[in-house]
Parts: structure tokens; sequence; C-alpha cells
């Protein structure tokens, strides 16, 4: 049985669940979150607690019990704290900044880089070379994060690029002089 699928989820004070056949809706007091959910999957709300069954043991059923009450989980603690993404910029000149609800990167190319954000998405820009991705959906809060960092991926020679705040990056050594 999975572990994480048998793990009740608590319904914190102020969010409401409401389950219409397999679409679960979970409204909090940071926003509402919607999302529909495989057929087979049992979803039980009661009154402080959320729990999640499958119907068998077969492979997809057991695949699919852990994943369901991740996401579940997911929606109850985004629409009560919210998600973030922290990204640094690395790079001479490379800057970002904020001009309405848009994100405008200067990333060395010859123009500036504009990212609107989608519903649900707040950028935050506190310094020149860090942004904050935030929203109350993880999935797409590390989608835009991954969105932001594609526009100058970190390259392995200097380090330079946008990368996700404490990302390692593994750096390689430049090409090699000729020895006289």
């Amino acid at each position: 049985m999975s572990r994480i699928g048998r793990k009740p989820i608590v319904i914190p004070n102020g969010v409401t669940v409401t389950l219409d056949n397999t679409l679960i809706t979970v409204n909090g007091p940071k926003g509402t979150l919607s999302r529909q959910v495989h057929k087979d999957m049992k979803i039980n709300v009661e009154a402080s607690e959320i729990t999640v069954e499958r119907p068998s043991d077969n492979k997809l059923h057991r695949s699919l019990h852990g994943t369901t009450r991740s996401v579940v989980a997911n929606m109850v603690s985004g629409v009560t704290e919210g998600y973030s993404k922290n990204l640094e910029l690395v790079g001479v000149g490379y800057r970002a900044n904020k001009t309405g609800n848009k994100l405008v990167l200067n990333v060395g190319y010859s123009h500036p880089v504009e990212i609107t954000p989608e519903n649900g998405i707040e950028f935050d820009v506190p310094a020149q070379n860090k942004i904050t991705v935030k929203g109350i959906d993880k999935e797409l809060v590390g989608a835009t994060a991954a969105k932001i960092r594609e526009v100058r991926l970190p390259e392995p020679y200097k380090g330079k690029g946008i990368k996700y705040e404490g990302e390692r990056i593994l750096r390689k050594e430049g090409k090699a002089g000729k020895k006289k």
C-alpha cells in the first residue's frame, strides 16, 4: 500500500473542500483551485480531513494513489500558504525589473525579454539580480519559473545565466592552451 496515499490530509481552518463527482474544488484565504481527479480514485471529505482510497491493487491504481493524494495536499497547501520559487541572474549586466505586472529581463540579448504572468502568478523583484515567482498553484509556479530560466540557461564555463536559488552549476574547464 502506498505510504503517501494512506496519509490523511488535514483541512485547516478557513478552507472548504467540495467534491463534485471527479472535480475537487478547494477554497481558501488565498484563492480557489479546482482539478479533475481520475474517476477510479475515491476521495472522502470528512469534517477535518481528506482521505484518498484506491479500488484495487493493479499497477494503474497503485501509481495514481500517492499522486492523487499529493496533488490534493498541494491544493490545500496552496490556498493557505501559497508557493514561491526564487531565481538568480548571474552575469555582468544581467538584470531584471518589473513594469506593471510584466517581468523585463536584460540578459545579454540585443533586446529586453518581456514575460507576462499567467492568471494566478505574480512576479517580485527584490533586487536587480533576483526574481521571485509566487502563486497558489504549485505546478504553475514551477512551470513559470522554468520558462523564465529557459530565457538564458546557465552555461557551464562561466556560470552565466538564470538559475534557481541554491542551484549548483557544474563548471567545465575551458579550452587548454598549447604548450610550447
